[in-house]
């Protein structure tokens, strides 16, 4: 009976995690209608879309830097129309001299990072917690696996910048230390679980408040 019970738990899990992705797309494109007001014709006519809903100048420049030395730019569906129903999105990453992009994941999406130019400290953590990390350069490419932790540092002498794909239109974005420190888990916790004291622990959700880590 266990057994049985263990199988069925198994084919549910696969299904779900089968549905949990992006789905595949059942048309050409889909161009969200943002006149109507209704569940229906949630796509524009292909007859009304344009060249210019492919095609999407954003990330020509880099944006504003945060405290962390970080400038990033997401290129996600919200933003630009053509990606919708496609299952996938885009990033611009700029860094300062020293910059970082903390400790961060993404529950619905792999990500791919070509550095366009720089030399930026790369890597992740595995569920063993082993860490797989190097300094990539222009030219290069490093994959960080669908939820794993990830992190970037600029160690070059000059600015860099990375160009960041995913699988997904929306990918999520989990910051480790604003989820910890920023959010609203209690202090007490929090204090047993780093070892930490209150008046550190607040010093900490001043400084790591979510508009705080851009």
């Amino acid at each position: 009976m266990f057994s049985k019970t263990v199988v069925l738990f198994m084919i549910i899990l696969n299904q779900y995690v089968g549905l949990a992705s992006d789905p595949d797309p059942v048309q050409d494109f889909c161009i969200p209608n943002t006149e109507s007001t209704t569940s229906f014709n949630k796509c524009k006519k292909s007859s009304t879309v344009t060249v210019e809903d492919f095609v999407y100048s954003g990330i020509k420049d880099y944006g504003e830097f945060g405290e962390t030395g970080l400038s990033a730019i997401s290129v996600n569906s919200n933003v630009f129309p053509g990606l919708n129903t496609l299952g996938m999105s885009f990033v611009r990453a700029d860094f300062e001299v020293g910059g970082i992009n903390v400790p961060h994941f993404h529950p619905r999406a792999t990500e791919l990072a070509f550095v366009l130019k720089g030399k930026v400290y790369s890597g992740f953590v595995d569920t063993n917690n082993q860490v797989f990390a190097k300094v990539i350069e222009k030219g290069e490419v490093m994959v960080f696996p669908r939820g794993l932790v990830h992190f970037q540092m600029n160690v070059g002498d000059t600015p860099a910048t990375i160009l960041g794909s995913f699988n997904s239109q929306n990918p999520g974005l989990q910051r480790i230390p604003t989820a910890v420190f920023g959010s609203g888990i209690k202090d007490q916790l929090l204090e047993k679980a780093f070892g930490l004291s209150s008046k550190e622990i607040s010093k900490l959700r001043k400084r790591l408040a979510p508009h705080s880590l851009s």
